[in-house]
């Protein structure tokens, strides 16, 4: 599931790019969140902060931040990683429910530095949840990155934290873990072997891809070449509609692509099931304090006929809330989905699973914001 590349000297900007690959929709949509929203870990509230930077995020279901960057140029993705282990639950440390990890970095960080030296110190942990709408156990890894051309991953392996920082770290895809991919990755021609260039699907192959090809780019002449040439490398990464695998549910179709300059703060998404690209400018949208939140709807508006297309950010409307769930709010719409789905037949819950997973995802929502 997933692959994150990041060009760093592509004529003086630095250019990021990722799939989200999954085998059911997730119902992503754009969020602008600005400073100044007061959050907390969504697991005891122990740990909260005030939002420092704002940002614009792809959403899960509208229940978590995925992907995005903030303000200041820090980016933030989550992959999936099936080696994942974050321990037996300490509360002597600072806790991170999965859904509030990614906006955590986002909110209060500038740059990778920052952020490792925060992570460092205080040995987060992060608290799993079980995926609301589907009953699968997310298992995660993070990678962010910075206008700089820093980066770093964050792994959580045998309860212990591992972070891996350096601006030499382009690439990260899923399992295994990512000392193991740092060494496979050199049996290749051009990566430090005499073995061909692979083909599959495998985590490992795209992990060699995309590494080869980010460091085999001309120098572009424009921001358009450095993230159309960005987009052709995370196509070649992306993986096919198909059935799932046998024994591997999560080795799935692309969804969707995000390419993100992270010097002149511009942030694509393109669809693979719906025809239009859309891209936003951050400087166009307004970060200040008490601005409020804004949603771009993708799930209405990427439509065929109709839809928005090119720049969007006079698309972006004004919500009442982007609403990061709790460890026990996630539990409690796992419970609503649980019983739709157990009162149809096996034979129709994939019909019904799309629209009416979303319909109860939002209605929990509301009861969420108005409880809060």
């Amino acid at each position: 599931m997933c692959t994150r590349v990041m060009w760093p000297d592509a004529d003086g900007s630095v250019i990021v790019g990722r799939n989200m690959d999954f085998h059911q929709d997730l119902h992503t949509n754009l969020w602008k969140l600005p400073r100044g929203i007061n959050r907390d870990d969504r697991v005891e509230g122990n740990l909260s902060w005030t939002a420092k930077y704002g940002s614009v995020i792809a959403g899960v279901y509208d229940i978590l931040s995925t992907d995005g960057v903030n303000e200041r140029g820090l980016a933030a993705h989550l992959l999936w990683l099936a080696e994942s282990d974050y321990g037996t639950a300490d509360e002597s440390r600072p806790q991170l429910a999965m859904s509030v990890w990614l906006q955590y970095y986002l909110d209060n960080f500038e740059t990778v530095g920052e952020a490792v030296a925060w992570s460092q110190k205080h040995q987060p942990q992060v608290i799993p949840m079980a995926d609301p709408t589907g009953g699968s156990k997310p298992a995660l890894h993070l990678a962010i990155e910075d206008a700089s051309g820093d980066s770093a991953i964050f792994e959580y392996i045998d309860g212990e934290l591992k972070i891996y920082h350096s601006r030499d770290y382009l690439v990260m895809t899923n399992s295994p873990t990512y000392d193991q991919q740092l060494e496979l990755v050199k049996k290749y021609t051009g990566l430090g072997g005499d073995q061909p260039l692979p083909g599959t699907c495998a985590a490992a192959d795209r992990f060699a891809r995309a590494l080869y090809y980010v460091q085999d780019q001309p120098v572009p002449t424009s921001q358009l070449q450095a993230m159309a040439a960005m987009f052709s490398i995370v196509r070649n990464c992306a993986q096919p509609f198909r059935n799932p695998e046998p024994g591997k549910p999560d080795a799935s179709q692309t969804l969707w692509s995000v390419v993100i300059d992270l010097t002149n703060l511009r942030y694509a998404f393109e669809s693979t099931t719906r025809p239009n690209v859309v891209w936003v400018d951050l400087k166009d949208l307004d970060f200040s304090e008490g601005a409020g939140e804004a949603k771009l709807d993708l799930l209405s508006d990427l439509a065929l006929e109709g839809g928005v297309a090119g720049e969007v950010h006079d698309h972006f409307d004004k919500h009442h809330r982007f609403h990061i769930v709790s460890i026990k709010q996630a539990e409690l719409i796992g419970e609503a989905v649980g019983k739709l789905l157990s009162a149809v037949d096996g034979a129709k819950q994939d019909e019904i699973r799309a629209q009416e997973i979303q319909d109860r995802v939002q209605a929990k929502l509301v009861e969420f914001v108005k409880s809060e």
